[in-house]
């Protein structure tokens, strides 16, 4: 994943913001306590890219993942529509308390820009039904260049959206964020309609870092920059869910990612204990080939 990726991630300051001054506001309103339910994943399960998960001798690459991990973030599913009946097979593979979290296809977001998308859509959500409850949070990724001036096309969206089904929205240009009247409007939307507002943590984009939650779900998606930095960073993200989660953030999904995928694998297993340790989770921590070798010596 090279978005938002910089040459010289050491020189960026990687502190988290401060929270939007309604994020307080929208987990009280609908408060949750105790231990939040957690869902950890990296981007795919592929071994080609996660070569320090897997042990020689897998022969199911999922079905090995998923002993591993409670999530995955379905990429997949962005650039081609599976049958349902593929999609039953990834569901069958799976352990019981697993979920996917589909990324709905490109041709819907980036190439048709959310016009006359209804037959698309549809069909869509007929396929990944056969995820049954394996079904974790839906999300839409807009272009780039989708400005706020398609705003009509986010509501229409939004509005036509089955309710019964949890849904989160990533917007990249900057204007979505830095023109407060539009901001405005588009965190009502949210709020209104129980959709969450996706929070992406990469280096060439601290724009993106709104802080702003839409409802009791924390959707994040981090990037890490191939550097040193990855594992501090985790751990500020671990202290603010803490904070969150006391003030009654009930659902995170946190999805790993790096720019050159080497060590997602390690990095979400640093969160995850971490998790564990300060917010009272209790996932598996999954085990990586870089573990096992050093438990050798």
């Amino acid at each position: 994943m090279r978005f938002g990726s910089v040459d010289n991630p050491g020189k960026i300051d990687f502190t988290l913001p401060e929270d939007h001054h309604d994020t307080r506001r929208v987990l009280l309103k609908d408060k949750h306590s105790g231990t939040p339910n957690l869902y950890v994943g990296c981007g795919k399960w592929n071994s080609r890219d996660l070569k320090d998960l897997y042990p020689k001798g897998v022969n199911d690459e999922l079905e090995y993942y998923a002993t591993q991990f409670n999530a995955v973030e379905l990429n997949a599913t962005f650039y081609r529509n599976y049958s349902e009946d593929q999609i039953a097979a990834w569901r069958d593979k799976t352990t019981d308390h697993f979920k996917f979290f589909p990324k709905i296809p490109s041709y819907i977001s980036h190439r048709k820009w959310l016009s006359e998308i209804e037959a698309d859509v549809q069909s869509f959500l007929k396929n990944i039904s056969a995820f049954d409850n394996k079904l974790g949070t839906i999300f839409l990724q807009l272009k780039e260049q989708f400005a706020p001036k398609y705003m009509d096309r986010v509501v229409n969206f939004v509005e036509s959206w089955p309710p019964n089904l949890p849904l989160a929205i990533e917007f990249r240009h900057p204007d979505w964020y830095g023109d407060a009247p539009v901001a405005n409007d588009l965190y009502q939307l949210l709020e209104e309609h129980n959709v969450a507002n996706v929070i992406v943590d990469t280096a060439g984009r601290r724009d993106l870092m709104h802080m702003r939650l839409s409802n009791n779900e924390a959707f994040i998606r981090y990037v890490g920059a191939n550097h040193p930095t990855d594992y501090s960073r985790l751990d500020d993200w671990v202290q603010r869910l803490k904070v969150w989660n006391e003030q009654g953030l009930k659902n995170i999904h946190f999805f790993v990612h790096q720019n050159e995928e080497q060590e997602s694998p390690r990095l979400a297993a640093h969160f995850i204990e971490l998790m564990n340790k300060e917010l009272g989770t209790d996932l598996a921590i999954p085990k990586t080939l870089s573990d096992s070798q050093k438990d050798l010596f």
